[in-house]
C-alpha cells in the first residue's frame, strides 16, 4: 500500500520516522518550524509543506510528533489548522507524548478519526523503524493505520479507546525508569563488591534480575555494545525526556488516586539529575549519580 501522509514535527523521533516512510515508497509531506530537519526529510524522498496545514491538506494520513500536550493541542485544534485542513476520511495519528487529557480533548474536537500513537524504543528505534507503537483510538482507524505504523516499527498495539495510548506510555516508562535505577543500583553494588560488568550481566540476563534495562540497555559499558553507556550516555533517551514522561506518570497517579510510591521516587531521583544539569544525557547515566559522581 502506498499511502499520502503528512508528518509535522519532525526533530529527533519525528525526521527519521518521516524518513522511514519516505524510502518505504510513501508519498511524504513534511513540515516542521526548523528548515534544515525539512531538508533532511526532503534528500530521502519526502516533500516539503509550507505549513502543518498544507502537509495534512491531501493526506490519508497525517501524523505529528510534538513535545508536548500544548504543541499537540495548537497543532490540531489552535492556530495550526491541521484537523480542519484534513480530509474527512483522513486518519489523524498523533505520535507525541502527553498527557491523557489533552489526548482525549483532541480526539472529541479534531471531527476525524483520531488515534493517540505514544512511541517506545527512543532515537535508535526511531531510525531503525523498530518502535513500539500504544496506540488508543477507534478499532477501523487502528485498523487503517497500522500497516503505516509498521512501516515505523516492529509493533503497534491497539491498547483502547481514546487516551488509551498515552496510558499504556505512562505506565511504560514508569516502569522502565524503576527498573533502570534498580539496574544501576546493582551495578554500583556489584563494582563495590568486586564483581565485574560482564560477570554480573552474564548471570542476571539469565536469571530472576533480568529486564530489558538488563539486556537492552545496560548502564554500563561492553556488555550490550549499543547501549549508550558506550557513548558516554549520549542519548539515547534523554533524561529530560525521561523526567516528563515520570511527570505524566505522576499527574495521571494524582487524578486517578493510585498510590505509586516506587514512580515517585523515581521522579525525585531524575528531577535532580536533570536538575544538575543532566537533561541532554542518557537516562541511563544516572548510575554516574549513584557512583556519587554527580
Amino acid at each position: 500500500m502506498t499511502a499520502r501522509i503528512g508528518f509535522v514535527g519532525l526533530g529527533n523521533m519525528g525526521g527519521p520516522m518521516a524518513r522511514n516512510l519516505a524510502k518505504a515508497g510513501h508519498r511524504v509531506a513534511v513540515f516542521d518550524i526548523v528548515p534544515d530537519l525539512v531538508s533532511r526529510c526532503v534528500a530521502a524522498g519526502a516533500t516539503a509543506a509550507g505549513s502543518a496545514a498544507e502537509a495534512a491538506r491531501e493526506a490519508d494520513f497525517v501524523i505529528t510528533m510534538l513535545p508536548a500536550g500544548q504543541h499537540v493541542r495548537e497543532a490540531w485544534l489552535g492556530a495550526g489548522g491541521m484537523a480542519a485542513a484534513s480530509r474527512p476520511d483522513a486518519v489523524l495519528v498523533d505520535c507525541s507524548t502527553i498527557d491523557v487529557a489533552t489526548a482525549r480533548e483532541v480526539a472529541a474536537g479534531c471531527g476525524r478519526a483520531f488515534l493517540d500513537a505514544p512511541v517506545s524504543g527512543g532515537v535508535m528505534g526511531a531510525e531503525n523503524a523498530t518502535l513500539t507503537f500504544m496506540v488508543g483510538g477507534p478499532d477501523a482507524a487502528f485498523a487503517a493505520a497500522e500497516p503505516v505504523l509498521n512501516r515505523m516499527g516492529r509493533a503497534a498495539i491497539h491498547c483502547g479507546g481514546a487516551g488509551a495510548g498515552q496510558a499504556a506510555k505512562a505506565c511504560n516508562n514508569m516502569i522502565l525508569a524503576a527498573t533502570m535505577i534498580a539496574t544501576c543500583e546493582a551495578f554500583v553494588l556489584a563494582e563495590k563488591l568486586g564483581l565485574t560488568h560482564q560477570a554480573l550481566f552474564d548471570v542476571v540476563s539469565k536469571s530472576s534480575g533480568q529486564s530489558w534495562s538488563v539486556t537492552s540497555y545496560c548502564p554500563v559499558p561492553g556488555p550490550v555494545p549499543a547501549s549508550p553507556a558506550n557513548r558516554d550516555y549520549a542519548p539515547g533517551f534523554a533524561a529530560a525526556l525521561m523526567l516528563k514522561d515520570l511527570g505524566l506518570a505522576a499527574e495521571a497517579a494524582a487524578q486517578t488516586g493510585a498510590e505509586t510510591p516506587m514512580g515517585a521516587k523515581a521522579l525525585e531521583l531524575y528531577r535532580a539529575f536533570v536538575q544538575a544539569g543532566n537533561g541532554s544525557v542518557d537516562f541511563s547515566g544516572i548510575i554516574r549519580t549513584l557512583r556519587g559522581g554527580g
